[in-house]
């Protein structure tokens, strides 16, 4: 194999080599592997509370849980091929599952269910996280913070991308749509809305129907015209680049990625916008001295996970840097965390550990305020979205046609690159860990154990193509409030000549003003108990 190219399996975690790599004697390994079944057994009898789970191995059939019917909680079985899962279990927790699948160690009746029986369950199943599973965990977060490519600088970001993006065009070209839009799509009644592929069955042209719907979505909101410099962060395979392109506007994309460069450079060409699409391979804070205050909007899909939270203050001030002074908009979006749950100290998983190393997961909050912090008074948050009940359907469209493409020329030159592939025990494992992911996916999304947010922001005073947007702060509220009020004017250059609040401690917002369109209050409490957000 290349050096050039990273290992499609990803190195494995070391307590997975603790099970499978025969580091330890193997009467040592049945002896692990007997009290992670007791163990695992014992917390499954008093933690799994909702739903069934039924397991069967070389001993004999065990059900755990409540009878129930498959409509109100699931109802799994779980097949074990290798006692080795329960040490895995109890070593790594949820990760260990992961791995157990991808080795092929048990075969279960429904993956989703099984995911969806954990969830449901998580902490009542919290007893299966032993000691040293809890030690590694400690540890890996402590790594990612420090030691990932936010801390490390930008060759530690360019393995990340080559481990994330590297491995080949043509895995991605055999699942993504046409346009090769590796995020969120945009759902709408034209595709049956986020269930129609449930209702009525998956149809063709619906992925592509909907990423392009996400693309206008995105520049919709950077509110962008012909003429107009955009600056991308993450170019994918290009579709948001050649979109704008194809908009009339001259967009410089940035991206880590070889093999992204080249194809969105193709892409472009083939889209005939080659001379308004120039693709940068530099890491963000490598930007060219000419683009100091150059753009007049910034997208960024999904991409804000890679920078982590000790850069991005760096984040914000380099955008900044970037942006026009008085007219400007940034759109982001990510995967997030809810607030009750974010930590800075995020510890390895599945997601993390085999298919974008390093990333952190931002919360809502955490990116509204790194801007303030970075920037002081230069950015407004002029909308907040979460797009996540968009999310379980992409993946199953990207399943789908994973499985149904995964073959013949794909696993050809698969194999061209990583020779290990050629083993069919690693070429099935490969394969295994793309299922997981989908799967994975879907259903944390779809219980909101993750969310999908959009950011929205724009200069204090900026003028759009229809009116004008305003932003008044008011901070130091005697009750430690903050408010934050944008309104939009029908008319370009009307002045707000009243606006109040009204209620105790800004329960509503009112104006008498004919010319205001729409009025948006954000009214967030800081408390003893964390913070809030409550919209009006």
């Amino acid at each position: 194999m290349s050096s050039s190219h990273p290992a499609p399996l990803h190195e494995s975690t070391l307590r997975s080599l603790i099970v499978s790599a025969g580091v330890l004697p193997s009467s040592i390994v049945a002896l692990l592997n007997t009290y992670g079944r007791s163990r695992v057994f014992n917390t499954f009898t008093r933690g799994i509370v909702k739903g069934t789970l039924i397991v069967v191995d070389d001993d004999g059939t065990y059900s755990f849980g409540q009878p129930a019917s498959k409509e109100t909680s699931p109802i799994v079985t779980m097949h074990i091929h290798n006692p080795c899962v329960w040490t895995r279990i109890i070593l790594s927790s949820d990760l260990g599952v992961a791995e157990a699948y991808m080795q092929g160690e048990f075969t279960v009746s429904s993956l989703k269910d099984l995911l969806n029986l954990w969830l449901e369950n998580r902490t009542t199943l919290s007893g299966l996280s032993s000691i040293l599973s809890s030690f590694f965990s400690r540890c890996s977060a402590l790594a990612i913070n420090a030691l990932g490519h936010q801390a490390l600088g930008n060759g530690m970001s360019r393995w990340n991308v080559e481990v994330a993006y590297d491995t080949s065009n043509a895995l991605f070209e055999c699942f993504l749509s046409k346009e090769m839009m590796y995020s969120c799509a945009i759902w709408g009644e034209e595709e049956g809305g986020v269930r129609g592929d449930l209702v009525s069955g998956p149809r063709p042209g619906d992925l592509e129907a909907a990423q392009q719907r996400k693309i206008a979505t995105i520049l919709a909101k950077a509110r962008v015209r012909p003429g107009d410099r955009l600056l991308e962060f993450g170019s994918g395979w290009g579709p948001m680049a050649i979109g704008a392109a194809k908009l009339g506007c001259i967009v410089d994309t940035v991206t880590l990625s070889r093999e992204q460069r080249a194809m969105t450079e193709r892409r472009a060409a083939e889209a005939g916008v080659a001379d308004r699409v120039r693709v940068h391979l530099c890491d963000y804070r490598e930007l060219p001295p000419e683009f100091e205050h150059a753009f007049d909007a910034l997208v960024a899909s999904e991409m804000v996970e890679a920078v982590g939270p000790r850069n991005l203050n760096t984040f914000f001030r380099t955008l900044d840097w970037a942006l026009k002074r008085e007219r400007a908009t940034v759109v982001l979006t990510a995967t997030s965390q809810p607030e009750h749950r974010w930590s800075e100290y995020q510890p390895d998983d599945f997601a993390r550990h085999y298919h974008w190393p390093n990333t952190h997961l931002p919360s809502p909050l955490s990116i509204a305020n790194a801007a303030q912090e970075a920037t002081p008074g230069k950015w407004v948050l002029h909308n907040l979205e979460d797009h996540g009940i968009h999310y379980p359907r992409t993946l199953r469209e990207w399943g789908r046609r994973f499985e149904a493409n995964f073959k013949d020329a794909v696993v050809a030159e698969l194999q061209e690159r990583y020779p290990q592939l050629r083993d069919a025990g690693a070429l099935e494992a490969f394969k295994r860990k793309w299922r997981y992911m989908f799967t994975y996916a879907e259903v944390g999304y779809a219980r909101a154990y993750t969310n999908l947010n959009c950011w929205t922001f724009t200069r204090p005073y900026v003028r759009g193509c229809r009116g004008q947007w305003l932003a008044i702060v008011h901070a130091g509220h005697p009750k430690r409030c903050t408010y934050v009020i944008c309104a939009y004017l029908k008319t370009p250059g009307a002045k707000i000549s009243e606006c109040r609040l009204g209620g105790e401690c800004g329960a509503g917002a009112a104006t008498s003003l004919p010319d205001v369109e729409a009025l948006h209050f954000q009214f967030r409490m800081r408390s003893a108990r964390g913070r809030r957000v409550r919209h009006f």
